[in-house]
């Protein structure tokens, strides 16, 4: 039954971690000689040319982003634009529906892939194709926000409704503040390319045909079983999709830099490619870093309303921490930090790609979640698996202060303290299980037989 080779397009939301998260999945589906059509802006293929590690089977189908105005023309993705701009980019991506029709009609895929253009479904199945609603946001986060019990389309979330998770939700240790449910919901109502964002998101559930996510039955497996059921629909499972190891090597001067510390006793933070904060939390978190007394390496963008890292420091901050502290306002090479002997503490805004990579390590975690998803992903982790320790926050304003930050430092970084051994002892559970021999494999194999199972008997 699984010999047939299958045609998969693949369109994601023009966002550098979905583009992402996207190629690594078509990876592992062309190392298994399915063919992938992989659309995304002409620019763009030029950053994802090196990731493709099957060229002949998996090629990049240009798609041509169109001009919205308010948009800086030549605009592909959203780490071209700023943060308020990212709805416009949905726009110019919801524009693109005839140029995606057209070409789907001329591959003709068995499947197409999608996240966010709620629209693909109705184009699909015109053309005879099926949706597959691929997501790597994990299965508790759309549980909790987007699940048809809350009755999205009836009415608009409240801060009261996001306090409490829906009716038939899996008993779980997520919980929210009224600071992360206000944040939920101005997130949720906001208005994303002309629709408010669950909307989109809801019709983009629903309108499937299965929804696939980027998890393991075994870390969530009840929410997996909550969201087929609401939904109405069969829930395919991919598996860990690990990162492939990278296979260049730290440039020189971090390797100095890391080399001169002791094994895992520093701590690496970095909050992604879309994080700014503000600037007092900025200075709160790196003078946390300072009151630890260890060595740390920070790779932050400038907060709000700063030009460069260096002019958003505390006062006389650098020469208190020089030697030991470093904070960096570029780009890194994240895994192969993660990977370095020195490396013992991963302070991480709970972004989903951040902690695929970090639980793979043997990194502790710190979680200090900034928005959306990464919230409830931070609560399932210190929560439900117990793998880290989050920095406290006010309940209502969720300000954290540089005490916070080194409390929660310390609690992972001591291996005596009865937090530290837990959360020890249960993040190298779930790493010997993620990265334990065959897992993956079975479950990219699973997910392709799913997706025959969907086609029926040809």
């Amino acid at each position: 039954m699984g010999e047939k080779k299958l045609h998969i397009a693949m369109y994601p939301w023009l966002a550098m971690s979905h583009l992402n998260s996207f190629l690594q999945l078509a990876n592992k589906l062309a190392e298994r000689g399915h063919k992938i059509s992989f659309l995304l802006p002409p620019k763009t293929q030029a950053k994802f040319e090196p990731f493709n590690l099957h060229k002949h089977l998996i090629s990049f189908v240009p798609v041509a982003v169109p001009c919205v105005d308010g948009l800086p023309p030549g605009t592909e993705t959203t780490a071209d634009v700023p943060f308020p701009l990212h709805s416009l980019v949905m726009a110019a991506m919801d524009l693109t529906e005839p140029a995606i029709e057209a070409i789907l009609s001329d591959l003709k895929p068995h499947f197409v892939l999608y996240d966010f253009t709620h629209w693909l479904p109705p184009v699909a199945h015109k053309l005879g194709i099926k949706a597959v609603q691929y997501c790597f946001i994990s299965s508790a986060t759309i549980g909790y926000l987007v699940s048809p019990e809350r009755k999205l389309r009836e009415k608009m979330l409240t801060e009261a409704d996001l306090l409490k998770p829906p009716p038939s939700f899996p008993p779980s240790m997520i919980k929210l503040s009224p600071h992360d449910a206000r944040g939920l919901v101005a997130a949720t109502v906001k208005e994303f390319g002309g629709i408010p964002f669950t909307e989109r998101q809801l019709l983009a559930f629903t309108l499937s045909d299965a929804i696939g996510f980027k998890t393991c039955r075994e870390i969530e497996g009840p929410y997996c079983d909550y969201l087929g059921s609401q939904f109405g629909k069969p829930v395919i499972l991919a598996g860990p999709v690990l990162p492939e190891p990278p296979r260049s090597v730290l440039e020189e001067k971090w390797e100095k830099l890391l080399g001169g510390f002791s094994a895992k006793s520093l701590i690496y933070c970095a909050f992604g490619s879309e994080c700014t904060m503000n600037k007092d939390q900025f200075q709160e978190l790196v003078l946390g870093f300072e009151l630890t007394g260890l060595p740390f390496v920070a790779a932050l963008k400038p907060p709000r309303g700063c030009d460069t890292i260096e002019s958003a420091l505390p006062e006389g901050f650098e020469e208190r921490v020089k030697g030991r502290g470093f904070v960096h306002g570029g780009w890194v090479q994240q895994q192969l930090i993660l990977n370095h002997p020195s490396v013992g503490c991963f302070v991480t805004h709970c972004g989903s790609s951040s902690l695929s990579e970090a639980m793979m390590t043997e990194c502790q975690l710190v979680l200090l979640p900034n928005v959306g998803d990464q919230i409830i992903n931070a609560r399932l982790m210190a929560g439900d698996l117990k793998v880290g320790v989050e920095v406290e926050r006010g309940e209502e304003d969720g300000l954290f202060t540089r005490e916070g930050v080194c409390r929660a430092v310390m609690s992972v970084m001591d291996e005596n303290s009865d937090v530290g051994k837990q959360v020890r002892e249960n993040h190298a559970t779930q790493r010997e299980f993620i990265l334990s021999q065959g897992l993956e494999s079975s479950y990219i194999d699973g997910f392709v037989q799913n997706l025959h199972g969907l086609l029926g008997p040809n």
